[in-house]
């Protein structure tokens, strides 16, 4: 069996982007490690956020959750001050983050790595801290492998037309869906998690203070928690990744290929 470390930037990403492949991976009998470079928190608010995130976890089947203890930078034009006693990640010193998670990745003597890709998917400042962190902490570890978690540009753009019509917010606007994630060409591994739809839909729900109680995105999900499993699963069933040291071309069905 293998050893999967997942690096995100902010408890819930963990669920969107790698939920299902983490869930297939625990119960193929792989060891399962989520690692979150922030609290989630931009301001000194109250909430829970990695309560959520070790429930999430839970729920995706995860042996080990970790923080890096970095402050969320936020997603927009304005970089905000650093909080009392805390580091936002997008300022934090590349070198100093990658050996917070070198340390857990020689702890497990992780075989793969979940990383971002160097766009941070849809532009994101910490999810560009993601990849550049991820892959030095690879390199000061030695861990053999590194996936970069994706979607095709193209899935992108017809979620964005929906999100538009339901009034969702960033990051589904037309500029930045023209240059997020990858083109579905360069792709190289597709997984299907069509069995672990509902996990991916439930570990998702935990993150209750990003979906809230009213609006748009909390009657879109409200919806998404009634499907059957298996409508669930042919919206949720296909998750993506970019093995940065193969060439585009043959597409693998699994992350330990």
């Amino acid at each position: 069996m293998a050893t999967v470390v997942a690096f995100h930037a902010h408890p819930d990403d963990e669920a969107i982007l790698t939920g299902g492949t983490l869930a297939r991976a625990a119960a193929a009998g792989h060891r399962v490690v989520v690692v979150a470079a922030t609290d989630g928190r931009v301001h000194n608010d109250d909430v829970d956020r990695l309560g959520e995130l070790r429930t999430s976890a839970g729920i995706l089947g995860a042996h080990r959750v970790e923080c890096l203890g970095y402050a969320d930078s936020g997603f927009g034009p304005e970089l905000y001050p650093d909080p009392p006693g805390r580091v936002r990640f997008a300022r934090a010193d590349t070198e100093d983050a990658a050996q917070r998670l070198a340390v857990i990745l020689r702890e497990e003597e992780a075989d793969l790595l979940l990383s971002y890709q160097a766009n941070g998917g849809y532009g994101h400042r910490d999810h560009v801290q993601v990849h550049h962190v991820g892959k030095r902490a690879a390199e000061l570890a030695a861990t053999p492998r590194i996936l970069e978690a994706t979607m095709p540009r193209e899935v992108l753009s017809r979620i964005g037309t929906a999100a538009r019509l339901l009034r969702l917010p960033a990051p589904y606007g037309r500029d930045v869906v023209r240059t997020a994630y990858a083109p579905g060409s360069s792709i190289t591994h597709r997984i299907n998690v069509f069995r672990y739809a509902r996990q991916k839909c439930d570990a998702t729900a935990a993150h209750r203070s990003q979906i809230g109680t009213t609006g748009a995105a909390a009657r879109l999900f409200a919806v998404l928690l009634r499907l059957p499993p298996q409508v669930a699963g042919l919206i949720f069933g296909r998750e993506w990744f970019v093995d940065p040291a193969r060439p585009p071309g043959r597409v693998y069905r699994d992350i330990f290929e």
